[in-house]
């Protein structure tokens, strides 16, 4: 560079000619003087093996020095070469490797299974055994009912059961003279409409597979003659003979056919089924009329029938409901328990919620993704969980198709993350870390991420090739936190700058300095 002061081959061998002579004369002048004080201080003698180390230590300073300009001749050399100073540009070579590209993030642990357990009963409360927060196991009991008050229910609900049941006998007999018939009807025409309908169908196909042969064979019988034809100049020809043979057993099969007169006969079979078939019918839609409009003559009734109904179905379920809770509401599923309204001793309404348990073996976190990341995450891909401390797997199972705001203002897609293996540790509402591994490659031109750089152009590189700097344009594809990946425009072992001054222009001669 221009600002930089450089000395020549030959001025740093001067100065070390002239450095080394002086350090000599220095030693020698050091060793006279020496002597000569020995001989004035003779009583000094034991300050003699100082002065020895002292002078062995100058004499190693000599030879370092010497050494260290030697060294510095030959950086000098290498640098300028005597075509003035050269830039030094830290480089790394383009690699080939795998390369994985991730999402970072935080989220919070929900579960993906819930159960709110609601009151079907109008019965006392006995004991609560369960608190929320506390882990509960699948049949571990959340809720248990008075028994007293308990089997009170329950033979009224049997009381109502057998009063349903005899009104609705009676009901049904009544009922069932008149309705018979109906019923029969509507039955017996159901199967004979559907009889009708196959039956056709099959005739349909019948007649469509004849008319198919029978087409077959007429367009044979055609391609024939017209290939009789082309030897109509050589009749006495084995090959005219031969086609006037086949003319013959053609027209004969369109007369004898064994297949058309086999679907022939079925066709005339289904045809007379097919009569049969739809003079029942009319019988049977005369039965309905008059079934008909003997139902309608009973509709009082049957409105009562409906009524006892509806009587014995509420009072069953009510029992059903009774005899369920006799063991106590209990959990279907190992989980926590987050809401909780039951006491013992009070009443809860029948329709009221008054346990709710999420699951423990069904998590997942949910996660907030930016737009910037929002091209990179698929459902399916594989993510790495960390809560409190320990890690767990899972992958990406949905993405919510609308975004929304979060706190700090930022658009944001809701993502779900779910656990593969979770445990007993996983603890729900906590935060989790995330990564996700949103892509992967093998085999792939790789640089480091500072060596890419961007210009109105597009993503570049510069490289050093013979000393010179190349601008080259890139393609880039994946990235990791260091690392990126090159598609298009490097190679493996291209030296590239990893450190761009401001100074770095292409066509600049430098010196590369491996890293």
């Amino acid at each position: 560079m221009a600002d930089k002061t450089v000395i020549s081959e030959e001025q740093a061998a001067g100065n070390l000619q002239e450095s080394s002579k002086a350090e000599i004369e220095l030693v020698q002048g050091e060793e006279a003087s020496g002597k000569k004080e020995g001989k004035k201080k003779k009583e000094k003698k034991e300050k003699k093996p100082l002065d020895k180390k002292a002078k062995k230590k100058r004499k190693k300073i000599i030879i370092f020095s010497i050494a260290g300009v030697l060294l510095l001749l030959i950086i000098l050399k290498n640098v300028f070469g005597g075509n003035g100073a050269q830039m030094m540009v830290a480089t790394t070579a383009a690699v080939n490797g795998e390369i994985e590209q991730t999402i970072s993030t935080s989220g919070t642990v929900i579960t993906e299974k819930t159960k709110s357990y609601f009151s079907e009963v109008n019965v006392k409360i006995g004991d609560v055994p369960v608190q929320v927060g506390d882990a509960v196991a699948a049949g571990d009991v959340l809720i248990a009912y008075d028994e007293n008050d308990l089997n009170k229910e329950i033979e009224l609900a049997q009381l109502k059961m057998q009063s349903a049941e005899g009104s609705y006998s009676n009901s049904v007999q009544t009922n069932n003279e008149k309705l018979g018939d109906l019923n029969e009807a509507n039955v017996n025409l159901d199967v004979l409409e559907q009889q009708i309908l196959d039956t056709e169908a099959y005739i349909t196909n019948l007649e469509n597979k004849i008319e198919k042969k029978k087409s077959d064979l007429a367009y044979e019988g055609a391609l024939l003659q017209i290939s009789l034809l082309d030897w109509q100049d050589q009749p006495g020809s084995d090959e005219y003979l031969n086609l006037q043979k086949l003319i013959q057993l053609n027209s004969y099969e369109q007369q004898n056919n064994k297949e058309i007169k086999s679907w022939q006969e079925e066709l005339d079979a289904y045809n007379k089924m097919l009569t049969d078939y739809k003079e029942y019918r009319s019988e049977m839609k005369s039965q309905q009329s008059s079934a008909e409009n003997s139902r309608l003559t009973s509709g009082a009734k049957e409105e009562l029938e409906a009524e006892n109904q509806t009587k014995e179905i509420e009072a069953a379920h009510t029992l059903e409901s009774l005899e369920a809770v006799k063991g106590g509401l209990t959990a279907e599923f190992n989980g926590v328990i987050t809401e909780l309204s039951a006491v013992p001793g009070g009443v809860v309404q029948t329709g009221s919620q008054i346990v709710k348990l999420e699951s423990t073996e069904e998590v997942m976190v949910e996660i907030s993704v930016t737009k910037y990341d929002l091209d990179k995450i698929q459902v399916g891909q594989k993510a790495a969980i960390t809560i409190g401390g320990k890690e767990y797997q899972g992958e990406v199972s949905k993405i919510n198709k609308m975004a929304e705001t979060n706190n700090s203002g930022a658009t944001v897609v809701k993502t779900e993350i779910k656990l593969s293996n979770p445990d007993s540790d996983v603890v729900l509402g906590v935060e989790a870390k995330v990564v996700i591994s949103t892509a992967q490659a093998s085999d792939a031109v790789l640089v480091p991420v500072m060596a890419v750089n961007v210009d109105v152009d597009g993503e570049f590189v510069y490289v050093i090739e013979n000393s010179i700097v190349v601008k080259k344009p890139v393609t880039t594809g994946i990235s990791s936190d260091t690392m990126v990946q090159i598609t298009e425009g490097l190679t493996q072992g291209e030296q590239v700058v990893t450190d761009v001054s401001s100074g770095l222009m292409e066509g600049m001669t430098v010196v590369a300095i491996p890293q």
